[in-house]
């Protein structure tokens, strides 16, 4: 959302009313789309939407910096969407355990069997979509938002620091769980899928669902650096390692692909169908009055 936000930085600066008007329907676009991905609920998505704006005409002519109004909105935001009274629908809030999303032996073999499947070839791409939102909407809320944040919406590390409160390090702890919850999940959809397209197969589906101990210690090790390697935040020491590991270990390789192809789908995801109700017309226009009284009562900050 980073070009969304500047060009509304931009169009802010002009002033003219037409402007105005998109620049606030832009900064809209932004909070519902952020909201729905982390809420769930297009009715909370868009009492946020209007929650946040509202709140921001007394800010807005302060900013003409794109990054400074990034951060400042998606913590409102992130604030209103985890205080939404549908909140009993989230994930329950417990931390991931690394281990458990883990591959066991059986998945590894699977992995190195098969590979990952590709979107095409598990369903149309509007159902992979839908498989992949219920995926995230399983996440406890903290790993939750920071898979949005960082993957979903594209900030760096260091503005989801900012705006979640958590060190750049803790960031990465959380976002490369968050990571691994969600391929686990797609991997268990899809090989439920494969049980039923294949009644003949070697592995059973629940291969994929176990939290056995049978993984291999060498490759247990790499697996909590994969989103520094795929990330490229990897010292040159450790990447070496990695790489060397890799070269010789087929299962590895496919749960690396198998996690870059989750990485990609999530970033890829389309934002969805933008709030353009008359709600949302209606409380554009009121905050676009508000904002020109705050124009004209000499209030703009640059």
């Amino acid at each position: 959302m980073r070009a969304e936000i500047e060009q509304a930085v931009a169009l802010l600066a002009k002033g003219d009313p037409a402007s105005l008007e998109e620049a606030l329907a832009l900064l809209q676009d932004t909070v519902f789309s952020f909201s729905m991905k982390v809420c769930g609920q297009r009715e909370d998505a868009e009492d946020t939407m209007q929650e946040v704006l509202a709140k921001s005409v007394s800010y807005l002519p302060k900013f003409n910096n794109p990054r400074a109004l990034i951060v400042w909105l998606y913590k409102v935001a992130k604030h209103r969407c985890l205080m939404s009274r549908r909140r009993s629908k989230f994930a329950p809030n417990k931390d991931l355990s690394l281990d458990q999303l883990m591959p066991d032996k059986l998945e590894l073999e699977l992995l190195a069997k098969e590979g990952p499947a590709s979107p095409e070839t598990q369903a149309i791409r509007a159902q992979q979509a839908q498989r992949l939102r219920e995926a995230v909407q399983k996440l406890p809320p903290q790993y939750r938002i920071i898979l949005v944040l960082r993957d979903m919406e594209g900030l760096s590390d260091e503005e989801v620091a900012e705006i979640t409160g958590l060190k750049p390090g803790n960031v990465r702890v959380r976002l490369h769980r968050a990571r691994l919850f969600v391929r686990k999940e797609l991997a268990q959809l899809d090989a439920r899928r494969r049980t039923r397209a294949k009644a003949d197969r070697t592995l059973p589906a629940h291969a994929v669902e176990r939290n056995g101990v049978q993984r291999p210690a060498s490759c247990k090790a790499m697996f909590a650096e994969l989103s520094n390697y795929l990330d490229e935040q990897m010292d040159d020491s450790m990447c070496a390692q990695l790489e060397q590991h890799l070269d010789s270990c087929i299962p590895c390789q496919a749960f690396l692909a198998s996690l870059k192809s989750t990485i990609v789908q999530l970033r890829e995801l389309a934002p969805g169908e933008p709030s353009r109700t008359l709600a949302a017309k209606r409380c554009r226009d009121e905050l676009l009055a508000a904002y020109r009284s705050q124009l004209g009562g000499g209030k703009l900050v640059r």
